[in-house]
C-alpha cells in the first residue's frame, strides 16, 4: 500500500518516492556534491513534480544553519575610488551564481584588512561560512586565518595554492601563467623582460608569476637580471612608476610582464608619455584580462583566469567544509590572450 502523502508534500513524500532517505533528500535539493548527479537530479524532478519548496526557517532549525554564505572583498587601491580590484569584481557573478544553483543565499560585503572582520563573522553568526577574496599584505592576512581556523570557522580563499596554505584555497595556475606569459615574449624575439609586482612573502601570487617567467627565461638560455624586477602593487599608478623607475634608471628592456592589468595599464601610459611605442619598442603583458584590457590603445595582450570554475569551485569547497567532508586546494589553468600589445 502507498504511503498517503498531505496536502502539502515534504521531503519524506520526495524520499519515498525516489527511494533514499530524507537526509539524502535535504542534501540533494541543497545541491551537495555528496549526492551522486543521477541521484540529485532524480529527486530534483520529483520536488518539481510535487511543487516542493524548501522550507529554509525549518531547515535551519534543524541544522543550526542559516544557508548563507559571506563574500569578503577587500580593500585594494583602485583609481575611481572603489578600493575593489576589478578582476574580483568581475569573479562575483561567477560565485553569485554557484551560490543560487546550490540554494545558498549570498551576504556580500567590503572590508578593510586590518579590521577585526574575522571576530565580526566569528560571533555573529551571519553566515555558515566565508569566501574571501583579495587580501593585500598576505603577511597580515596570514595571521587572521590563523584565527579562523582556530575558531573553527568554515573558509576557502582565493589566492596562491601552495604546500603550505592555511585552510581551502582556490586560485589559478600562477606559476605557470607566468611562464607562458615568459615564453609568449621570447616568441617574439625579446629578450629583456621587465616584471613589475612586489615578487615576495608579501604577495605570493605576484612571486609565483614572476618565479615562472624566471624559468621561461632559464629554459630559454637567457639570464634573469634582477634590476628589471621592479614592486609594484595592484594600481596603475605603480605601473607608472614603475616603468619610470626603470628608464631613470637607465635600464634596457624591450618588453614587460606585468602583475596585474592596472599595473599594465599605468605602464603603458609611462611608455607612451615617455614616446615608447607599444609593442615596436616595448612589448606588454598583462594579468587577469580585466574589461578595460581590450580597451586600451593598443589592445593589452594579457594572462585571462577562468572565472566560472574558479567561482564553482571557491563555492564547492565551502560546502565540503560544511559537510565534513576534505576541501583539497584547487589550481585552476589559465590561458594567454593576445592582443595588439604584443603583436608587431
Amino acid at each position: 500500500m502507498g504511503r498517503k502523502r498531505s496536502t502539502k508534500p515534504t521531503s519524506f513524500d520526495i524520499a519515498y518516492l525516489a527511494g533514499v532517505s530524507q537526509p539524502t533528500v535535504s542534501r540533494a535539493l541543497r545541491g551537495s556534491k555528496a549526492v551522486s548527479l543521477a541521484t540529485r537530479q532524480r529527486i530534483e524532478a520529483i520536488a518539481s513534480e510535487l511543487n516542493y519548496s524548501v522550507d529554509k526557517n525549518a531547515s535551519s532549525l534543524r541544522s543550526q544553519r542559516s544557508n548563507t554564505i559571506a563574500l569578503l572583498f577587500f580593500e585594494d587601491p583602485t583609481p575611481d575610488g572603489a578600493n575593489i580590484n576589478p578582476f574580483f569584481l568581475s569573479m562575483l557573478g561567477s560565485i553569485t551564481r554557484a551560490s543560487a544553483n546550490r540554494g545558498l543565499d549570498l551576504l556580500i560585503s567590503f572590508q578593510k584588512m586590518e579590521d577585526d572582520w574575522h571576530v565580526r563573522y566569528q560571533d555573529s553568526h551571519r553566515a555558515d561560512g566565508l569566501i574571501l577574496l583579495g587580501y593585500g599584505d598576505y603577511t597580515l592576512y596570514e595571521s587572521r586565518l590563523n584565527q579562523l581556523v582556530k575558531s573553527g570557522t568554515d573558509f576557502v580563499r582565493w589566492g596562491s595554492v601552495r604546500p603550505d596554505n592555511i585552510g581551502a584555497t582556490v586560485g589559478s595556475d600562477n606559476f605557470g601563467a607566468g611562464r607562458l606569459a615568459g615564453e609568449h615574449l621570447l616568441s617574439k624575439g625579446r629578450k629583456r623582460i621587465a616584471f613589475l609586482g612586489q615578487a615576495d612573502e608579501h604577495y605570493p601570487e605576484f612571486a609565483d608569476r614572476y618565479g615562472g617567467l624566471c624559468a621561461a627565461l632559464a629554459q630559454a638560455g637567457q639570464a634573469v637580471d634582477p634590476a628589471l624586477q621592479r614592486n609594484a602593487l595592484s594600481s596603475e599608478g605603480d605601473g607608472s612608476a614603475g616603468v619610470q623607475a626603470l628608464i631613470s634608471a637607465g635600464c634596457q628592456f624591450d618588453a614587460i610582464f606585468a602583475a596585474s592589468d592596472l599595473i599594465a595599464i599605468g605602464a603603458l601610459r609611462a611608455l607612451t608619455e615617455m614616446g615608447k611605442r607599444v609593442p615596436q619598442d616595448v612589448a606588454l603583458i598583462g594579468f587577469d584580462d580585466i574589461p578595460a584590457a581590450s580597451l586600451t590603445s593598443p589592445p593589452l595582450t594579457t594572462i585571462s583566469q577562468d572565472l566560472k570554475s574558479g567561482g564553482e569551485q571557491l563555492v564547492d569547497a565551502l560546502l565540503a567544509s560544511f559537510e565534513d567532508r576534505a576541501a583539497p586546494n584547487s589550481m585552476i589553468p589559465a590561458r594567454l590572450v593576445v592582443r595588439g600589445s604584443t603583436s608587431v
